[in-house]
């Protein structure tokens, strides 16, 4: 009889094992089954969480702007001649570009962007052309207008790619341009000048999901906002309604998050500001410095899908990331 009960007992233990293992593999499969989202916290500002400087024999010199194209950051480093690519941990995977002005070659790459594609975008300011690549660095066009006798594009400055549109400063012609990716133009905006709409050395552009255009007017110490349309909607520069003094000194790099923030980055206080989408002040990042969380002349700023965010910190020679 007791050995009868120690089987029985014996048999319960294994079934029970069986099911509660079973329905771990079950709960497992499902959560493969289901799509990633990424969490993004929205209860403060970004916290600093790694630097990443490129590898013992190129090092970055001078870090000019940053884009996350699929599982690589690409950055532009001017005084190097290259673009180095970094993986999400912020290890150096390769690099592409030399000294020169035929293809594959830079003088100062400086505004980087990807399409749908992988393919990646980079802006040489002072061979005044757009340079594509596929994902891995081989040079495969530049990029062309489709009006080859009226061009417009002379010095390209920062580039950002959305929904199949190419937008790019011209920083000599005080413009934005916006094309397809055929290179047919399809609007610009502003002209040199101070007043609504007008601009001296625009340095950046980004997108919001509500197709607003933002762009860091850099000699006018500003950020301008504009419509889908290029309609002048606001100025944003520290102060109530834009039309105050500003708190701005040679904005640089600017992106939006999920949330509507809008991050600017401010060249000469070595800090990034944040601000609402009506130009109210939220708070700012950095502060002159060499310490992980600090800046020094920071310039390119691009924030991803999980809303991580990444900064080019010149004068360190890194790429400081906050979350």
């Amino acid at each position: 009889m007791k050995t009868k009960t120690l089987i029985l007992s014996m048999c319960t233990i294994v079934l029970l094992s069986v099911a509660f293992f079973g329905a771990i593999y079950f709960l497992n499969l499902q959560n493969k089954l289901k799509p990633y989202v990424a969490s993004v916290d929205t209860g403060g500002p970004p916290e600093f969480t790694q630097s990443f400087y490129g590898d013992f024999d190129a090092p970055l010199i001078k870090p000019m702007d940053v884009a996350k194209v699929n599982d690589y950051i690409y950055v532009s480093d001017s005084t190097g001649k290259k673009i180095q690519v970094f993986d999400q941990g912020g290890t150096p995977v390769f690099k592409f570009g030399n000294a020169g002005n035929k293809e594959g070659q830079f003088n100062f790459p400086y505004g980087i962007a990807g399409d749908s594609k992988g393919n990646i975008y980079v802006a040489d300011l002072y061979n005044g052309n757009i340079s594509i690549f596929d994902t891995k660095g081989k040079f495969i066009s530049y990029f062309k207008e489709k009006d080859e006798e009226h061009k417009v594009i002379t010095s390209p400055g920062g580039l950002r790619i959305f929904k199949d549109k190419l937008y790019v400063t011209d920083i000599k012609q005080n413009k934005v341009y916006i094309f397809n990716l055929k290179g047919e133009k399809l609007m610009e905006i502003g002209g040199p000048g101070s007043k609504e709409g007008q601009f001296i050395a625009p340095n950046a552009v980004t997108i919001d999901k509500d197709n607003h255009i933002y762009v860091t007017d850099s000699g006018n110490n500003r950020l301008q906002v504009f419509d889908k349309k290029g309609k002048f909607i606001r100025i944003i520069n520290g102060s109530k309604d834009g039309k105050g003094d500003t708190i701005l000194l040679n904005p640089r790099g600017v992106a939006v998050d999920s949330q509507g923030t809008i991050y600017i980055v401010n060249s000469l206080s070595h800090n990034i500001y944040a601000f609402d989408k009506n130009g109210k002040q939220e708070f700012e990042l950095g502060g002159m410095g060499s310490d992980k969380d600090k800046l020094y002349l920071p310039n390119g700023l691009f924030i991803d899908n999980r809303g991580t965010l990444f900064v080019t910190d010149t004068v360190n020679q890194r790429i400081s990331e906050f979350n």
